[in-house]
């Protein structure tokens, strides 16, 4: 139900709980608030977009559902399949129909490095074609090199790859996951984020970077690493928001405040709410200035964030049109395309109408494309880079852009220590949710905003 406006109405029923950002993070967080205070709690989310879920979006194109911000999630993380399974929603998930994925680099397509660590190879063998003999013959004496790693060190990971395997094996397969991921880069995220088992491998005393990969590599590489929802991201937030009961207002918040018995909220129309207990789930630089005055510590953290903006560009083509028996495709940096990664939908996940999809996605850490450039401008670049990069030349029978502004943060050095650093300044009455914290991905943001609910619920029931 949206209600906007209405000032200051204390509920006499029980303790009063505002979420501030209505995304996966702030309905997780209102749901999980639910189950843990009970029904006589008044649960209100602050979000004024057209429609609840922030970066998890699913439109219809061409007649089928198709996700245009974050379309899977790791399954080998146990977070989503919990909340699916405690939502009776086990039924909906769904796996890759097992292509794999490919990177287009040098002008042509090679296949997905085996047992990579987010990009990072655990071989020789496994790069060669895709970076040149003298790559190969580095990265083969590298287990003999001598390896200074000073534990706790968080530096960019394409800094620690490039002196090891080389500069080409970070442009040709670490830049294009991370690319994906972050819209950022190797020389921008940290290796602790990029790669955490990595990092931990290394404190332990691996001996070498390949060394240490082969441990950080999942003990089983057997079954789908990504999964979905049929039906698209929106049957999980219809479903957040239907058991979490929330009132949620079509309304921003603009300024927080601390008072005797909790804390006052004031809206973009003047209006005045009162919580007993607050969760702020937006993006960072929407955090920074809403935590100035009651956690400046925080907000000062919150803006040394840097934060990137993607496009998304959804295609669908006839169906029968000859694309390749594959995932999709990520890009080496250095191409000569416009998009950064080309997912083929259909093939992904299996066909559930007469029409192929494909998505696109543009912009990357420190430029302007996906705030600037128009949508025919887009869907032109989309159809060259197709040509490009299959040889074939399609004919959409649907499109459509969706913006993602400022809203891919990006993990660089030293990370955990900034987030680490903005958590210990709150009251307790007070948390932090989103993707800016322990990992961009839906898992990482559902774990935060259930460590979120818990602690405002405890603070308010001691």
């Amino acid at each position: 139900m949206t209600q906007r406006g209405g000032g200051q109405e204390r509920s006499d029923r029980g303790l009063r709980y505002c979420v501030v950002g209505g995304g996966i993070s702030g309905l997780v967080a209102a749901y999980r608030l639910r189950t843990l205070v009970g029904d006589d709690a008044d649960i209100t989310v602050f979000d004024p977009a057209d429609r609840l879920g922030g970066i998890l979006r699913t439109e219809r194109l061409s007649g089928q559902p198709m996700d245009v911000g974050a379309e899977a999630f790791v399954v080998r993380r146990p977070e989503v399949p919990a909340l699916l399974a405690e939502l009776g929603l086990t039924g909906r998930q769904i796996s890759t129909t097992g292509v794999r994925p490919t990177i287009y680099s040098q002008g042509r397509i090679h296949p997905l490095p085996a047992d990579t660590v987010n990009g990072v190879p655990t071989s020789a063998a496994s790069v060669t074609g895709l970076v040149d003999d003298a790559t190969v013959a580095q990265m083969a004496a590298e287990p003999n090199r001598p390896l200074h790693w000073q534990p706790g060190a968080d530096p960019a990971v394409g800094a620690v790859v490039a002196d090891r395997f080389g500069d080409q094996v970070v442009a040709r397969s670490v830049d294009p996951m991370l690319s994906g991921v972050y819209a950022g880069s190797a020389a921008t995220i940290g290796i602790r984020s990029a790669v955490p088992t990595l990092a931990a491998a290394l404190d332990a005393g691996a001996p070498s970077l390949t060394d240490a990969g082969r441990r950080a590599l999942p003990g089983s590489t057997r079954g789908p690493v990504f999964g979905a929802i049929a039906g698209g991201y929106q049957v999980l937030l219809d479903e957040l928001v239907a058991r979490s009961r929330l009132r949620w207002r079509q309304t921003s918040i603009t300024h927080i405040a601390s008072e005797a018995q909790g804390w006052n909220l004031r809206d973009d129309e003047g209006h005045e709410h009162h919580a007993d207990a607050v969760i702020m789930a937006v993006p960072a630089p929407r955090l920074a200035p809403l935590l100035a005055e009651v956690a400046p510590g925080a907000a000062a953290a919150a803006a040394r964030i840097p934060v990137a903006s993607a496009a998304v560009l959804a295609l669908a083509v006839p169906g029968g049109t000859p694309l390749p028996q594959q995932s999709g495709v990520l890009v080496a940096s250095g191409e000569r395309l416009h998009a950064k990664a080309i997912t083929l939908s259909t093939r992904k996940w299996g066909a559930r109408g007469n029409a192929e999809l494909l998505r696109l996605s543009f912009g990357r850490f420190g430029d302007a494309v996906a705030r600037n450039t128009p949508d025919t401008t887009l869907q032109a670049w989309a159809i060259e880079d197709l040509q490009a990069v299959f040889g074939i030349t399609v004919d959409p029978v649907d499109f459509l852009v969706h913006r993602w502004l400022d809203a891919m943060p990006q993990y660089g050095p030293g990370h955990r220590d900034l987030t680490a650093g903005l958590r210990t300044d709150l009251p307790p009455t007070l948390a932090i949710a989103g993707n800016y914290l322990d990992g961009i991905g839906v898992p990482a943001c559902v774990a935060v905003a259930g460590k979120a609910a818990d602690g405002v619920a405890k603070a308010t029931r001691n």
